[in-house]
């Protein structure tokens, strides 16, 4: 580890430290429908949405109405893809003349993209032509996150109003945070990118004379526009089969400081919004103190682990740290810092490959997904996946304090326990239950590239990364088949609303109770207590539960490699 490698770190943390509030604040005037400066201009374009679905924005929605409304708009937007992507050769915008995708394949595709998973079975630049990278998943890039973030709001609205039947309207949500956030950031963020070297073209390929006289075929197309929302929504589907480690899609040190910014940036904000919606905003600091330190350990473990290299090659005189699978314009410590920021944000987009990561360096990006998208998390699902937690916490809090555990003014009782339980729960029973059935099944045991436990660990990160919604891979695994597929898109569904949909009912119970103002035998939830059990709540409840997992996998594979095995 070197000193500029801490530097990047903490100076990263430092960036998001400051911009929480400001990102804070403008999330708040959405949550509540407030007018933004951007209501002069988008204003009008707003009401033009609203008249044209016949929405009324001001009628508000109990949780099960705003559920179902939820579905039934990705249920379409599922099929919809999916339509694209299996008539691709016959549509326009298709320069490589490439054709439709197979049954299986475009299943996978839809259900990945509408669920804000991106798991991509396939090479972008040879499997998707422009009109499906732009109308097929791009436009699930900005939907998936905005979903994320309404329902985010729905949950806060559930602690904050007292006496309500109503969480607010799905369809607004969804149009604000589109249009007064993600559209305006991801535009500018479009143009850097651009500037810094990234195509953003109709064109399908280029024809160039390398330096070595050689001639050489590049795929371009509109990349900057897809990468830009990629990163902002916490989507993660590269263009390119290479992802972020493909100079197109981030060609400089600069552009890959501001990717990965970017992918924690309203993780961050929405921890202040929270706060602020239930009118202590010492609450969001609380949450992401906790968040903070929970990423700053999987730092320090990764880059650590990274540096120190494989002693294996090290008593063969290859020393240094491990490099495999990096790009050396961005070197271990900003490898290593990528990783932990994709796989802590649910957003899959990768740098390096994971894969050909040290075991324990590639073992704490599987952990936190593990985690259930609790380490900032994705847009949205962070934090409500984060409060689920919470209120097992405060759950036990109560127990220890011997009455009925309160959280921000509000009664946690069985109902919302059972319920969180039920959420939490979807993780360990999907990942656990289908890499067991991998493992042992000819079609999930083809798959892997590595026999041992790394073959086991490739199993194991795949449908972590599905239930999860994160879409990063040990890529030695091959997917593009009728079985990892099917089972891992299925996986991608239930890992999303199964945990959307307890989380929606928790918030209707919720808004329906009463205000119970803070007394002496209250736990206090804004302190370094508070944090600290948090955290612990979270390693034991969603870390231990994989235990066996990980001994079997990464844990076993580290103590192979210190022992010299090499295969």
């Amino acid at each position: 580890m070197t000193f500029q490698g801490w530097i990047l770190i903490l100076g990263f943390v430092a960036i998001l430290l400051a911009l929480t509030k400001p990102v804070g604040v403008w999330l708040f005037t959405l949550y509540e429908g407030r007018r933004t400066p951007l209501h002069v201009v988008l204003g009008p374009v707003e009401r033009g949405f609203y008249k044209l679905a016949g929405i009324d924005p001001d009628a508000e929605q109990g949780w099960r109405r705003y559920a179902l409304h939820m579905l039934l708009f990705n249920v379409a937007l599922m099929a919809f893809t999916y339509a694209v992507l299996r008539l691709q050769g016959m549509l326009p915008g298709n320069p490589q003349g490439l054709a439709g995708l197979s049954p299986n394949l475009a299943f996978n595709t839809a259900i990945s993209f509408t669920t804000n998973t991106n798991w991509q079975s396939y090479g972008g630049e040879s499997t998707m032509s422009n009109l499906s990278q732009m109308l097929g998943l791009t436009i699930h890039n900005f939907l998936s996150a905005a979903t994320g973030i309404a329902l985010a709001f729905a949950l806060f609205r559930g602690f904050a109003r007292r006496e309500s039947k109503a969480i607010g309207n799905f369809w607004a949500d969804m149009t604000r945070v589109t249009l007064y956030i993600l559209l305006p950031i991801s535009i500018v963020y479009a143009l850097f990118l651009i500037a810094s070297g990234v195509p953003q073209t109709m064109a399908g390929v280029v024809d160039v004379q390398t330096l070595e006289g050689a001639k050489q075929s590049l795929l371009l197309g509109p990349v900057a526009s897809q990468e830009a929302i990629k990163m902002l929504g916490t989507n993660g589907g590269g263009f390119f089969n290479a992802n972020s480690a493909h100079p197109f899609e981030n060609p400089t040190a600069l552009t890959n400081l501001i990717q990965m910014l970017s992918i924690f940036l309203i993780g961050f904000g929405l921890t202040w919004t929270f706060g602020k919606a239930v009118g202590n905003t010492k609450q969001g600091w609380a949450i992401l103190s906790a968040m903070v330190i929970l990423f700053l350990a999987g730092v320090t473990v990764t880059y650590w682990q990274e540096a120190a290299g494989n002693p294996v090659l090290q008593h063969l005189g290859v020393a240094g740290g491990n490099m495999e699978g990096k790009e050396v314009r961005f070197g271990i410590a900003a490898s290593a810092l990528f990783s932990v920021v994709t796989t802590a944000a649910s957003c899959g987009a990768v740098n390096s490959m994971h894969d050909s990561f040290t075991a324990l360096g590639g073992m704490i990006p599987l952990f936190n997904m593990q985690l259930g998208e609790v380490v900032i998390g994705g847009v949205g699902a962070g934090i409500y996946g984060f409060l689920l937690f919470a209120i097992l916490a405060v759950f036990v809090a109560g127990l220890m304090v011997g009455r009925t555990p309160e959280y921000v003014g509000k009664k946690i009782e069985s109902r919302e326990v059972k319920l969180a339980v039920l959420a939490i729960a979807v993780l360990p029973l999907m990942i656990l239950g289908l890499t067991a059935l991998s493992s042992v099944l000819q079609q999930g045991l083809a798959g892997p590239l590595n026999k041992g436990p790394h073959g086991f660990s490739e199993i194991l990160y795949a449908f972590t990364s599905a239930v999860a919604n994160n879409g990063s891979a040990f890529a030695g695994l091959t997917a593009n088949t009728p079985y990892y597929n099917g089972l891992l898109g299925v996986a991608m569904w239930v890992g999303r609303f199964f945990i959307i949909v307890p989380m929606l009912a928790i918030a209707g119970s919720l808004a329906a109770k009463k205000y119970t103002p803070e007394s002496a035998g209250s736990f206090p939830t804004t302190g370094g207590l508070w944090v600290g059990l948090l955290v612990g709540i979270i390693l034991i409840l969603g870390g231990l539960t994989f235990l066996p997992g990980l001994a079997l996998g990464p844990i076993a594979d580290h103590l192979a490699m210190i022992s010299g095995t090499l295969s």
